[in-house]
């Protein structure tokens, strides 16, 4: 039997939860027209979803696109790269820098912010530990868990901040002497939760 008012979380697109006491009914009459997603989430307690799923959908599309542009700025990386001491911090550690941030950002995203930032630990395994947070942070995005930061904070902040690292990654590359391969970005194969080491081929690099 449907109760006559149900406690329910919603999620606003600010990122703030508020939890309130609706009718039933209204609920259900309006879900029924709107088509938001409406789901008993354990303990007798409902939880809305509203307003976010385009936004979640569009950070999902940046995620990819950074896993997209790092491949490229990380593939065919000459040995030795990983120490190159041309511009400041070591490649190394920019690579574990930018882990450190989608790890942060997973946990400002979970509601249980944690900076920790972990040494070096040598060039395969940071390759492998910034796509494996990176996937985890998309994996969260694709998820019907509440979202407990404004997106638009997670963008300014930690994944933009990583874009950046990635242009550095490719500037050195070419001040170590091995630059990468130029495409066009607007036509390359970027698509949601694409966001491992393994990228498509180029479909228009520069010559």
């Amino acid at each position: 039997m449907r109760p006559a008012v149900i406690p329910v979380t919603t999620n606003a697109a600010s990122g703030r939860t508020t939890n309130r006491m609706i009718p039933s009914a209204l609920m259900h009459a309006i879900f029924s027209v709107s088509g938001t997603e409406f789901k008993e989430n354990g303990a007798g307690k409902y939880a809305i979803f509203s307003g976010m799923d385009e936004k979640r959908e569009l950070m999902r599309h940046v995620l990819a696109t950074v896993a997209y542009r790092a491949a490229r700025a990380l593939d065919g990386a000459p040995e030795g790269f990983a120490n190159f001491d041309g511009a400041g911090r070591r490649p190394e550690q920019i690579l574990a820098h930018m882990g450190d941030l989608f790890d942060w950002a997973l946990s400002v995203a979970e509601g249980d912010q944690r900076w920790a930032p972990v040494p070096p630990r040598g060039w395969a395994e940071e390759k492998q530990r910034f796509f494996a947070s990176l996937t985890a942070l998309d994996a969260y995005l694709a998820s019907d868990q509440p979202l407990n930061a404004p997106l638009e904070r997670l963008l300014q902040g930690p994944v933009t901040d990583a874009l950046t690292h990635v242009g550095q990654l490719a500037m050195m590359r070419r001040l170590a002497g091995s630059p990468t391969c130029g495409e066009n970005f607007y036509v390359a194969e970027i698509a949601v939760g694409q966001v491992g080491a393994e990228q498509p081929a180029a479909v228009q690099p520069f010559k």
